[in-house]
């Protein structure tokens, strides 16, 4: 899955997938728990597209949950540490 980063605010989204292209984009602004949700909730979209929104969300939202519970954290390696 291809992973996009780019400011969404005209799109008034935190995130879009496409299923066709196996791409999901991620407003490049999301920090901590809200990145991880977003980043799991377009994810799911890519790979169950034939789930409901809702199902999606509520899937999203737990599995945030349980990952951050266990300390998952984003590393920023971008300084080559």
């Amino acid at each position: 899955m291809k992973v996009i980063y780019k400011k969404l605010g005209r799109e008034k989204a935190f995130g879009l997938s496409d299923y066709g292209s196996n791409t999901i984009v991620i407003d490049s602004r999301l920090q901590g728990r809200k990145h991880l949700e977003v980043a799991l909730h377009e994810s799911l979209h890519v790979y169950f597209p034939e789930k409901s929104e809702t199902v999606i969300t509520n899937t999203a939202r737990r599995l945030a949950n349980i990952l951050w519970r266990m300390n998952y954290r984003k590393v920023d390696n971008s300084l080559g540490m």
